[in-house]
């Protein structure tokens, strides 16, 4: 179907869902307002390409009249550019889009090969997601944080809560390298060290059904840097998925029942990835519109503090700007990704 029809056809919904909502019984709003909310959008970004289609057209006309010609062809030059901006926006927001992307995410950090350096560097790692979401107004909640006797981590987990969330932040899962003279190197030797990054979007319990005996529950002591014994109750918590073998532990609060609902919500957000992976695994048009494999075990981006840069593998994109990176600012390599994703899926779409 061409592009034209396919508006036309959205338009008309859109306005059987105006006049039917006017006249429809109360089961049945909820539905359909949903449903006009999600076309407004749409709606409003045809009206403009069309109008600035007529003005182009117009200001075509007019060149014809030397009086007007100058007046015309700026006018005309401008709607020119316009358009084809306009009908790319509309060709991504006719995109099937991953309902997941607007979701809040679950966010895990941990160091893999490195020793206590890869500690040092998932703890800063963490902090940088920290700001960054506060920086974009999201609450950032620490559900587990198993600190290192050095000031680093073993482990750190998060929710992250906003609209948008996992859209913004699912580029970031992967291998996480860092190269630098660690604190702790007597010669000045430059070790590079890798972190793992999870980012997984925050599933209900209506997304994952998940059967109490297919649940392994372990209580037992909290413990923090170095062993000590954060409180003499059994509060922290272990619960296995026996099904698939999935390992979720949580320590951070002081109560057993809060612990085990935290971890109750990693485990619907890793059993609702996997799904995810599974389902995203038979689609080859998903596979050609993305950026990287997702996969947690690809090494996607490089920190070399000596140099100062940042560069992410997956697009070729290096910035000089490491120490604005690790405060937060994240915006232009996720501005980055997006933008490289969007063009990616309009070629396979147009393939």
């Amino acid at each position: 179907m061409s592009l034209p029809a396919r508006l036309d056809r959205l338009l008309a919904r859109a306005e059987e869902i105006r006049h039917i909502l006017s006249t429809a019984p109360g089961a049945e709003i909820g539905a359909l307002s949903k449903e006009l909310s999600e076309l407004e959008p749409l709606v409003e970004k045809v009206a403009a390409y069309r109008a600035a289609e007529r003005a182009r057209d117009e200001a075509e006309a007019m060149m014809a009249d030397p009086e007007m010609r100058d007046l015309a062809e700026a006018e005309w030059l401008e709607q020119k550019q316009r358009v084809p901006e306009l009908e790319r926006d509309i060709r991504l927001m006719l995109l099937p889009r991953d309902e997941a992307d607007e979701r809040s995410a679950i966010l895990e950090v941990r160091p893999a090969a490195g020793g206590d350096e890869a500690g040092l560097f998932a703890a800063e790692l963490f902090r940088a997601y920290q700001r960054y979401a506060e920086a974009r107004g999201w609450r950032f909640e620490v559900l587990d944080y198993d600190e290192s006797d050095l000031g680093g981590i073993k482990g750190a987990t998060a929710e992250i809560t906003g609209r948008g969330v996992f859209a913004r932040l699912k580029y970031e899962s992967g291998v996480h390298r860092v190269q630098r003279v660690p604190a702790t190197e007597t010669q000045g030797r430059i070790h590079t060290s890798t972190v793992t990054v999870a980012v997984l979007p925050e599933a209900e319990e209506v997304d994952v059904q998940v059967n109490d005996s297919d649940l392994r529950i372990d209580t037992y002591r909290a413990s923090g840097a170095g062993g000590q014994h954060v409180n003499k109750t059994d509060s922290a918590v272990r619960i296995t998925h026996v099904p698939t073998g999935i390992v979720v532990a949580m320590q951070e609060e002081k109560s057993q029942h809060k612990n085990r609902a935290k971890a109750m919500k990693v485990l619907r957000a890793r059993l609702y990835e996997q799904q995810r992976a599974a389902l995203a695994a038979t689609r080859a048009a998903d596979r050609k519109g993305q950026v990287g494999t997702g996969d947690r075990s690809e090494r996607i981006r490089t920190y070399n503090f000596p140099q100062g840069r940042v560069t992410d593998h997956r697009i070729g994109l290096t910035l000089h700007k490491i120490d604005r990176v690790m405060l937060g600012e994240l915006d232009e390599i996720i501005d980055a990704l997006t933008a490289e994703e969007q063009a990616a899926r309009l070629a396979a779409e147009a393939a």
